[in-house]
């Protein structure tokens, strides 16, 4: 399922298009890229989720409450979710390129991957397609997309 969202992320973030492509017509293209149809319908559903979450008119309690780096993190995130993403994200909360809700939303999404351990590499990547998504949210992508891709080698994060 990653793969298929890393497929989109990188084929449609650098396009112009502001209209939703039809869900069959964007499957049809997974399955020609050669995806798995199981692994494609997975994939829509957590874009799917992520929109909703974006879009939802109630705002969620996490996202009232005053902003806080400190966390306690579930024993399933704290499985799925290692002590090195999880000190990235404290590390995206501190130099502020993520707040409540977006951390929040970060891991929401990264809960509903299939591995049951995630990579830091695909944390970043997840986080950075919250980011792209989120209403607001350019700025923080572009310091994101910085951090991880103008970094010298060596640096912690």
């Amino acid at each position: 399922m990653f793969e298929v969202l890393m497929y989109l992320f990188e084929s449609y973030i650098h396009t112009d298009v502001e209209t939703m492509v039809e869900q069959d017509a964007l499957a049809d293209e997974l399955t020609q890229a050669g995806f798995h149809k199981q692994e494609i319908l997975k994939a829509l559903a957590w874009l799917e989720r992520l929109a909703d979450l974006q879009e939802a008119e109630e705002t969620p309690a996490w996202a009232k409450s005053e902003p806080s780096s400190f966390r306690i993190y579930t024993a399933e995130e704290t499985y799925k979710i290692d002590a090195e993403g999880r000190g990235f994200l404290l590390f995206l909360e501190q130099i502020q390129i993520l707040n409540a809700e977006t951390r929040e939303i970060v891991i929401e999404r990264l809960m509903e991957l299939d591995p049951p351990e995630i990579e830091l590499e695909d944390l970043k990547w997840v986080a950075m397609m919250v980011l792209f998504n989120v209403p607001g949210g350019e700025s923080a992508y572009h310091q994101l997309e910085e951090l991880i891709f103008e970094q010298p080698e060596g640096v912690v994060h």
